[in-house]
């Protein structure tokens, strides 16, 4: 790729939801044509100028294009060093984008976690994109960067501290303040209805290893969790997490594409915490049923439409008062072969699905523009740990209000 390209970053979609803030957020912490030159892109000229408006920056360069027509994406991705794009749901709008990116070695970063779609996008392009160089980094939202860059952060501390790395973590929301983005909504959905239509989907779908690389997939991890126990490490009972069926498959695509660093026998799962007693257990129970619910919905059924309409839709989302009030933490649980458990912990300071997602993908995307000569020298489909390393872990604390910590002699 041409470092002299016009734009270090162009942000596709800028005038949806998401998008604006992205741009509100590129805005506050790096201003216009200062140490980033960005760009916001979309098909929609008028709305992409009320942006520039309600932002207060009509400095702000604008780029028009069409998601589904190749030659002018072609023509908006060779004008940038990256793309970062918060269009989706991204198996219907995302793959000429990436397609254009690889052809023209466009690094690009996404907020996806339709894991039928990164199936289909690395089996037609990591051959090519690994060879160009070009860096296709997916999942650089909520899912999957505070699971996979907490799996890379609790396995480098547990090196620096034991010498080992742990055989085992688990990852529990302890606690969480937000709403289901509307995209991630419209994504689950269109997950299920690709699926009714093609059943080998399922099979990806129920993979655990269904993202690695072919020759890769096995391992001791198995289906996802699908009923309410009781974790006596984490103290509490124990639901499925909604959001654990993509961000487990990212963190071993990470680990496969590193060569198992932790060994073929490493596992990971994750849950949601709902506390001790009667009460954690009760609780679990019908945070069971709800995520059940909402999987087994049939796409056009009365289920799915009642849900329809009360759940956000794309373009949608909660005023700003709700996303500075919202949070996150995570509690991290590795053991080492000799039973050692290693505890660490990732926290989030806004709502996971809009305030701190849009400050993470903006991040990932600054990463991939200026930081090519801190970050691991791989191309291809690539994952947000294998991608940047312990530059992104830095870049999350110091500018999108997470926080990384370990809990020695546990």
């Amino acid at each position: 790729m041409s470092n002299n390209r016009e734009f270090d970053i162009i942000f596709w979609g800028a005038s949806g939801f998401t998008g604006r803030l992205v741009a509100e957020y590129m805005l506050q912490k790096y201003g216009v044509n200062g140490s980033v030159k960005w760009a916001m892109g979309g098909r929609n000229a008028i709305k992409l100028e009320g942006i520039q408006k309600d932002l207060g920056a009509e400095e702000i360069p604008l780029v028009i294009a069409d998601s589904q027509k190749m030659d002018t994406l072609e023509r908006m991705v060779q004008r940038t060093k990256v793309i970062c794009t918060t269009v989706g749901p991204y198996a219907q709008y995302g793959s000429p984008l990436v397609e254009a990116c690889v052809k023209h070695q466009t690094d690009y970063c996404d907020l996806t976690g339709e894991v039928q779609w990164m199936r289909k996008m690395i089996d037609q392009h990591q051959g090519t994109a690994q060879a160009n160089g070009t860096r296709i980094v997916h999942t650089c939202g909520f899912d999957s960067i505070p699971s996979d860059m907490g799996v890379y952060f609790l396995q480098k501390k547990s090196k620096e501290l034991t010498g080992e790395y742990c055989q085992k973590i688990k990852l529990r929301v302890k606690a969480m303040k937000g709403e289901m983005s509307g995209g991630t909504y419209a994504s689950l959905s269109n997950v299920l209805v690709e699926a009714e239509k093609d059943k080998s989907i399922y099979a990806t779908l129920f993979n655990p290893y269904g993202l690695n690389p072919k020759g890769k997939q096995k391992g001791k991890d198995g289906e996802d969790l699908k009923s309410v126990k009781y974790d006596k490490d984490a103290k509490s009972w124990i639901a499925p997490f909604i959001m654990s069926t993509i961000n487990t498959r990212v963190v071993r695509r990470s680990h496969a594409l590193q060569d198992f660093p932790y060994g073929k026998d490493f596992q990971y799962d994750e849950a949601m915490m709902t506390g001790p007693g009667i009460s954690g257990r009760a609780k679990g129970t019908m945070l069971l049923m709800g995520t059940g619910l909402m999987m087994s919905a049939k796409p056009e059924s009365f289920m799915r439409n009642t849900m329809n309409r009360f759940l956000p839709k794309p373009g949608e989302g909660p005023s700003k008062e709700k996303r500075e009030s919202g949070f996150y933490k995570m509690l991290l649980i590795g053991e080492l072969a000799d039973g050692t458990i290693v505890q660490g912990s990732v926290t989030g300071d806004r709502d996971p699905g809009y305030g701190s997602t849009c400050k993470m993908l903006a991040e990932s995307a600054v990463c991939l523009a200026l930081d090519k000569n801190k970050t691991p020298e791989v191309a291809g489909m690539l994952t947000p740990s294998v991608a940047f390393g312990n530059v992104l872990l830095e870049r999350l604390e110091e500018n999108a209000g997470l926080q990384f910590k370990i809990y020695e002699n546990k």
